[in-house]
């Protein structure tokens, strides 16, 4: 692929410098263009110039089939691919003299967005018991949890926390979240007391050096986002739950129990960091299904046929 090369390096700096997107998005753009960009080479395709539509659609459609990279594309897999090269022909048609475009007018279907996994609020408080308060790990941990419950933070968000951002007395924080936006989200007297007795008992044990990132390692660094991950798988198996637990698992549970106890859609969408309130709307499908199973199973009516 060494043709190509340089024309997706000039891309990828693009978007790092016209985007604040995570280093994830760009590593899949990396992924795509360069699954794309190889295809090309080996058809022998030298110049963004000579792909038309029927050599893209021949690609579109061994990548979704399989036969390029060796597993069928789920939709939204397949969405995120053509999403990738028509950014990158947008961005070649306006700075590197390309005039063609074979996906300008590629259509591709709709896709569903998937539910969000959550858990019930008895299921938050079984895992939370699991944690020993006696053990400086233990009060961490849990107040790991507790926080990205109680504020509805992303892993990442979680993971970078700073002390200096934390109002204990007035019960809020402010998160820096997707590009660097900066929100303030109040928490509960419950998860205060918890990040008290961890700044207090807890915090000072892994601490080696001075250190704003609220949640340390026993080598007093901030806490990895794979570590955070573990701590929630374990205390999802430590608590006999029958589901893999991850930590966005817990942001969306924040936001399916505000809205079921009647929380509007625009806080929540604020709490969340969330752009466009479209993003935040896929919680009340959420809600609209359970309230419709509760009906369907305890409604007398709703047994008839």
């Amino acid at each position: 692929m060494a043709g190509y090369d340089e024309i997706l390096d000039r891309f990828l700096a693009h978007i790092r410098v016209s985007r604040t997107g995570s280093p994830d998005t760009e590593e899949a753009y990396r992924r795509d263009l360069e699954r794309f960009l190889g295809y090309l080479e080996d058809e022998k395709i030298r110049s963004l110039e000579k792909v038309n539509k029927t050599i893209m659609t021949e690609y579109v459609m061994k990548l979704r089939s399989g036969d390029i990279g060796g597993v069928p594309l789920s939709n939204s897999s397949y969405a995120r691919n053509l999403s990738s090269i028509r950014s990158f022909y947008r961005y070649a048609n306006r700075y590197e003299g390309i005039e063609n475009n074979p996906v300008r007018n590629f259509k591709v279907s709709s896709v569903r967005r998937k539910l969000p996994e959550f858990l019930t609020f008895d299921q938050m408080e079984e895992m939370f018991a699991t944690f020993d308060l006696n053990d400086p790990a233990g009060i961490r941990d849990r107040c790991i949890m507790e926080v990205m419950y109680a504020c509805g933070l992303r892993l990442s968000e979680c993971a970078s926390l700073q002390v200096s951002r934390i109002r204990l007395d007035e019960k809020y924080l402010t998160v820096l979240g997707k590009e660097s936006k900066e929100r303030m989200v109040p928490f509960y007297g419950r998860c205060a007391a918890l990040i008290r007795l961890y700044l207090q008992e807890s915090r000072p044990v892994f601490e080696q050096e001075k250190n704003d990132i609220l949640f340390l390692n026993r080598k007093g660094q901030g806490m990895s986002t794979r570590s955070i991950q573990n701590i929630c798988e374990k205390a999802g198996l430590d608590a006999g739950l029958s589901i893999h637990v991850h930590p966005h698992m817990i942001r969306h549970s924040f936001a399916t129990h505000l809205l079921d106890n009647g929380a509007d859609l625009r806080v929540v969408q604020e709490l969340l960091g969330h752009e466009n309130l479209s993003t935040t709307q896929i919680y009340t499908h959420v809600t609209a299904d359970r309230l419709k199973d509760a009906v369907s199973r305890a409604h007398p009516h709703a047994k008839k046929a």
